[in-house]
């Protein structure tokens, strides 16, 4: 008999690069001994172990293929089949990160079809930020591919480079392509296609922790996915849906939006799979079939066939999905935002 699908709890994945920090485990409260220079925790991802109830113990990935479009949602399923397409995660970068660029899917499924990897557009949402913290987000001017390996070349990469000051609460949207870097001093939630692809451009000579070698670097392949143009977007613009929840970002991959709980709300579902992530305070998730305390820093995987479900408590809660951009422009439209806003937060 197959168990009925209910809100997944996974065992996060740690990574521990030179750039890491230990802000992020201290927030996320782990408990002793606490990994060190803890850089990323991979939230929810299909290789992930189910932590909760009858399914514990197998991988988002086993469970998208025994349920498809019930676990996943008849958008996703058709878009994607059994893959689950999501990626969300926490990075505290205590140091700068390298200067790099993902690719789209086309190149993702062709040039790196091995991996298994989609391309990868990405989302970040700055949960902390030091004093005057900002990241690499395309270039300053416009470039060529030549012109801009010879930067690269020569030293002169980061007079190329776009710095955007952020602050606790700011999206940023960051499509495939994009040169970028999150700097030192910030702590963020990321939600990303299901890919690790990342091309290195520039590690300010950095060394491997184990070898000892200088960094490996990706030039010819990122010359290959870059935009050689400053960025096309700037930071995102939050709309109100309904009181409390605002849309912060949205492109064909992902939707990301903020819940403020305050006492309860029942939400519903997006006609697909919902990734639910606490940033703040505390609550229970409650559905026809039981219910599930949630703390801060916690992810929970909603599948689709749970068209509602409850927040008990007081919280703030980030909801990731895939999303039916025509469904997200109609209601934004309804909700009174004139054309130019819904244009800097929804990008087709």
């Amino acid at each position: 008999m197959r168990i009925d699908l209910y809100p997944l709890l996974t065992e996060r994945r740690f990574v521990s690069p030179i750039w890491g920090g230990d802000r992020l485990a201290a927030w996320l409260d782990l408990p002793a001994p606490r990994p060190g220079r803890l850089g990323e925790t991979w939230q929810t991802y299909d290789t992930n172990l189910v932590t909760n109830g009858p399914l514990a113990g197998r991988s988002i990935a086993a469970i998208a293929q025994e349920y498809g479009a019930d676990f996943v949602g008849a958008r996703s399923f058709a878009r994607n089949g059994t893959d689950f397409p999501l990626l969300a995660k926490f990075i505290d970068a205590a140091d700068r990160l390298s200067i790099q660029v993902h690719p789209g899917d086309a190149y993702a499924h062709t040039r790196e079809a091995d991996t298994g990897f989609h391309g990868k557009t990405e989302a970040w949402y700055i949960l902390d930020a030091d004093p005057g913290a900002d990241v690499i987000y395309g270039l300053s001017r416009p470039s060529d591919r030549d012109a801009f390996a010879a930067a690269v070349r020569d030293g002169g990469l980061e007079d190329l480079l776009q710095r955007v000051p952020v602050a606790p609460g700011d999206v940023l949207f960051v499509p495939a392509g994009t040169i970028h870097a999150i700097n030192a001093g910030i702590v963020l939630f990321e939600i990303q296609q299901k890919s690790d692809l990342t091309y290195r451009v520039y590690d300010y000579g950095r060394r491997d922790a184990q070898t000892g070698q200088l960094r490996e670097l990706h030039l010819e392949k990122a010359l290959d996915v870059s935009d050689f143009g400053p960025a096309r977007y700037g930071k995102s613009v939050a709309l109100s849906l309904a009181p409390g929840r605002d849309l912060l970002v949205a492109c064909p991959y992902f939707a990301l939006e903020q819940q403020q709980i305050v006492g309860g709300a029942d939400l519903g579902g997006h006609g697909g799979f919902e990734i639910l992530t606490l940033i703040g305070g505390g609550c229970t998730l409650a559905w026809p079939g039981g219910e599930l305390p949630l703390r801060r820093g916690e992810s929970a995987v909603i599948p689709a066939i749970l068209t509602g479900y409850t927040l008990i408590g007081d919280a703030t809660a980030l909801r990731s999905y895939v999303p039916d951009m025509g469904d997200l422009a109609a209601a934004l439209r309804a909700a009174g935002h004139p054309d130019d806003q819904i244009a800097a937060t929804l990008h087709p």
